[in-house]
């Protein structure tokens, strides 16, 4: 499944784009903006994709969301109706750039050179992601001394002023790091930070009560935080059987 947004500050150029992606089974699209800061903000809590880009928006122009992107590996379609900026697109590594009013046959053109783009990264990325990325090494407070941390075995993270403490194989493991640098090193598809302190294995969680989080085997239950509760229930929505 390939995840994906829409910025554009028109409320009807989003609703095509979403009505083209409607038969589109591959493509799941997590959220929609009018505002590009509120997509960077999206961005930096959640896995994405692929984009779907207007040029001219209020706060700050495509071209500058793309550049302010461009450490993450996202694909970027931009959609605008000046043909004028499609040097300045296609400069910054595109997939394509659509001008409106965009005909169908052209966009499912974009997106399948997208999905092709994506597929092949993923498909690449895979062997190398089961071998390589299911354990790090973190110096513990213990000066000298680094432990393994097998991703699949940690059941959450805390973070605790200067040092963040691994919950894992029924241990708990204290390392000199921040949250922010255990959220960016996890795999995104399997955590979610769900407060300021706490980042969760989604594979853990056996019921959500309220505001809590029951996690299997853990007494301890962690509540959501209101600034994560958004984002944190809508990659719950996606699991929900209707």
């Amino acid at each position: 499944m390939i995840h994906c947004i829409i910025v554009d500050d028109e409320e009807h150029a989003i609703e095509v784009i979403q009505h083209y992606l409607k038969p589109v089974s591959a493509i799941h699209i997590l959220a929609t903006f009018t505002h590009p800061i509120d997509a960077l903000s999206f961005l930096s809590r959640n896995p994405v994709d692929l984009i779907f880009l207007d040029i001219h928006m209020p706060e700050i122009s495509g071209i500058e969301f793309i550049q302010s992107i461009q450490h993450q590996d996202i694909q970027v379609i931009l959609t605008t109706a000046y043909k004028e900026f499609a040097t300045n697109g296609f400069d910054l590594n595109v997939v394509d750039y659509l001008v409106k009013p965009i005909p169908l046959p052209r966009f499912l053109q974009a997106i399948n050179k997208a999905q092709n783009l994506i597929n092949s990264k993923n498909n690449n990325g895979s062997m190398i992601d089961r071998h390589q990325d299911d354990y790090f090494m973190v110096k513990t407070e213990a000066k000298g001394k680094m432990l393994k941390i097998n991703i699949a075995e940690i059941d959450f993270v805390e973070g605790m002023k200067n040092y963040v403490a691994f919950h894992h194989n029924g241990i708990r493991t204290l390392a000199l790091l921040t949250m922010k640098d255990v959220e960016d090193r996890l795999p995104k598809t399997q955590f979610i930070r769900v407060q300021k302190s706490f980042i969760v294995a989604l594979n853990k969680i056996t019921s959500i009560d309220g505001n809590r989080i029951i996690l299997k085997g853990i007494s301890a239950e962690i509540l959501i935080g209101e600034t994560y509760r958004k984002d944190f229930l809508d990659m719950m929505k996606q699991k929900l059987l209707l």
